[in-house]
C-alpha cells in the first residue's frame, strides 16, 4: 500500500497551458460580442429614430441633364440619392421658413402632416413641358375649371375642374393676373388631410430644369413670399453656368 500522502500527490495534475489560452481566447471574443452589439445597437437605434433622415450637411454635387445642383445630404430626402453623379431626378424636402433640410431641432415638422405643417418637397428633373404651370394657364387649364371659383385668402381663387378632365379630387388655386398668376393644384377632403403637401405647381428652373414643389395648404395665405423663397433656394442650388 502507498502512503496516503503519495496518493494525493498523484491526484494533483497540472493545468494545460493549452487550456487556459483556449478560455481565455472565449473570455476575449464573449468580450468582443458584448461591445459590437452593443455599438450595433446604438447604431440601429439612432438609424430608426431618424426613420431616413439625416442632419448631415455635407454637400454633395448631382448632375441632372446640363444642370448640376450642390445640395446638402439633411435637405436630400432619400437616402440612395445622397451621393455625387449622375441622377435622373433629385427629390428635396426643406423646412419652412428658413428653407433649410433636417434637423433635429425640427424633428417634429418633419414627421407631422396637416393644413399646418411646415415641410416643402422639392423635385428637380429634365424638363419635359415649353411651359411651367402658370404658362399652361390660358391654353390648358383655363379650359379644364369651371370659371366660377370660390374666393380663397390673399386673393386666392378655387377653380372646381370639370368632371372629364381627370382631376379628382382636386381644385385649381390661381391668383394674380399680372405677369405669371399663381397656378397650384391642391387636393381636397380626407386626401389633403392626411399629406403633408396637398398643393403642388411647378417651375423652370436652371438651363433646362423643371422644379415641381409641393406645400401645405396653409401657405397659400402667403404665396408670395413662398414662391419668391423657392425659386431663391433654387437659383442658390444650381451651379450651372456660374
Amino acid at each position: 500500500m502507498r502512503p496516503a500522502q503519495a496518493i494525493g500527490n498523484d491526484q494533483v495534475r497540472p493545468i494545460d497551458s493549452a487550456f487556459m489560452l483556449r478560455v481565455f481566447y472565449a473570455f476575449a471574443i464573449l468580450a468582443l460580442l458584448s461591445v459590437a452589439i452593443s455599438l450595433a445597437g446604438k447604431w440601429f437605434g439612432r438609424s430608426i429614430a431618424m426613420a431616413g433622415h439625416t442632419d448631415d450637411t455635407t454637400v454633395f454635387e448631382v448632375v441632372l441633364g446640363n444642370d448640376v445642383l450642390a445640395v446638402p445630404a439633411n435637405a436630400i430626402r432619400f437616402e440612395s440619392a445622397r451621393r455625387n453623379g449622375v441622377a435622373e431626378r433629385l427629390d428635396l424636402y426643406l423646412h419652412w421658413p428658413d428653407m433649410t433640410g433636417y434637423s433635429p431641432a425640427a424633428a417634429a415638422d418633419f414627421n407631422r402632416p396637416g393644413d399646418q405643417g411646415r415641410i416643402l418637397f422639392l423635385r428637380f428633373e429634365p424638363r419635359t413641358m415649353s411651359r411651367d404651370m402658370s404658362g399652361r394657364y390660358d391654353p390648358i387649364y383655363s379650359k379644364l375649371v369651371d370659371p366660377a371659383g370660390t374666393p380663397g385668402p390673399a386673393g386666392v381663387t378655387f377653380h372646381r375642374f370639370k368632371d372629364k378632365a381627370g382631376y379628382l379630387d382636386e381644385v385649381l388655386a390661381v391668383a394674380g393676373t399680372a405677369g405669371e398668376p399663381l397656378v397650384a393644384r391642391c387636393l381636397t377632403g380626407p386626401a389633403a388631410e392626411n399629406s403633408f403637401a396637398p398643393c403642388e405647381r411647378d417651375l423652370h428652373v436652371g438651363d433646362f430644369l423643371s422644379l415641381t414643389y409641393r406645400f401645405p395648404l396653409g401657405l397659400l395665405s402667403d404665396w408670395q413670399t413662398l414662391d419668391a423663397a423657392v425659386r431663391d433656394k433654387a437659383a442658390a442650388l444650381i451651379r450651372t453656368s456660374r
